[in-house]
């Protein structure tokens, strides 16, 4: 597996987000997921993708399981992430950045990670209650107490980067991007390369969409967050499943898949950039994992851009009280 550099960070091209194998897309196998963290390991992709927030609680654990079983001399072979900052009780959710809870959360995480740091140390959501500064500080002092090894922030806006930058090092921004939301491209990831920041792109698939595999919400789980999310909707399913046939279409010219080419579009949007598909099953992430060796051409790239399918997709990404938690 090829080696990509986030910030001062470096780490395999690929990630793995875990997400999945806990919560949001139906239900899940411990022990497939499992296996499947070990043959990630096995495959050269080290970056493993968690945070506090999935389950709750019950991801980190999951991945504290992984990596316990295979002891503690592959430790240091994983890059290891998570997230703090949003809180869930019941069915209701908060964002919080005090302090006092940044500490808390981080020390909550390493016992259920059963590890002594986590390398990149996520602030999930933006506080807007708190100033960033009062947030980066005390995140600041975890890295000097030597729980962290590099500090992370996810959709948050450029200015709020800038101004956490200023108080410790943002090694790495997490946003979603992909073929069909390329919000990153409008500022923040211009000031990521000013910076020196890297970009973890989750949803690298569309949430599953670009894979091509999903043909109708029916076979989503009553449990699957997509069954509610807009873009998954009504006439959105429909005008989505059509640009999802163009991917298809480019993929089987070149001789991939539409996972693969969509992977690969993001690996060619820059050096500095690392995608976290996620999956809960060893078959997807061998085929995600071949993605790194798809080369994109730049007659490749220009088919795709014509596609304007960044522009065309139908539904925003979340449901307006989430997406007023982005970008602030």
């Amino acid at each position: 597996m090829r080696q990509r550099t986030l910030g001062t960070l470096t780490t395999s091209a690929l990630g793995l987000g875990c997400m999945g194998m806990s919560e949001f897309y139906g239900p899940g196998d411990d022990a497939e997921s499992v296996a499947t963290i070990h043959r990630a390991l096995d495959l050269g992709v080290t970056f493993l993708d968690t945070a506090d927030m999935y389950g709750p609680f019950t991801n980190e654990q999951l991945v504290g399981r992984a990596l316990a079983q295979l002891g503690a001399g592959r430790r240091d072979e994983v890059t290891l992430a998570t997230k703090f900052g949003i809180q869930r009780d019941g069915g209701t959710r908060s964002i919080n950045g005090h302090p006092d809870y940044v500490r808390a959360a981080l020390d909550a995480s390493l016992a259920r990670l059963g590890v002594d740091h986590i390398d990149l140390y996520y602030q999930h959501r933006v506080d807007d209650r708190v100033p960033i500064e009062d947030t980066w500080g005390a995140l600041s002092e975890a890295v000097a107490a030597g729980k962290v090894r590099h500090l992370g922030i996810s959709e948050a806006s450029a200015e709020t980067v800038r101004r956490a930058h200023a108080v410790h090092p943002v090694t790495a921004g997490q946003y979603e991007y992909s073929l069909w939301t390329r919000d990153p491209e409008d500022g923040v990831l211009a000031t990521f390369r000013e910076l020196g920041i890297g970009l973890v792109a989750y949803s690298p698939l569309g949430r599953g969409f670009l894979s091509g595999e999903i043909t109708d919400p029916s076979q989503f789980d009553p449990s699957d967050f997509r069954r509610s999310n807009p873009r998954f909707q009504g006439a959105n399913f429909q005008r989505n499943l059509d640009l999802v046939a163009e991917v298809r279409s480019l993929a089987e010219a070149k001789g991939v898949t539409p996972a693969q080419l969509a992977l690969a579009w993001v690996l060619a949007q820059g050096d500095d950039i690392v995608p976290i598909p996620g999956t809960k099953r060893q078959r997807y992430l061998e085929q995600n994992a071949a993605a790194v060796d798809v080369v994109l051409t730049a007659d490749d790239l220009a088919a795709i851009e014509k596609l304007a399918i960044g522009s065309d997709v139908a539904g925003t990404r979340y449901a307006a009280e989430t997406m007023g938690s982005l970008n602030r």
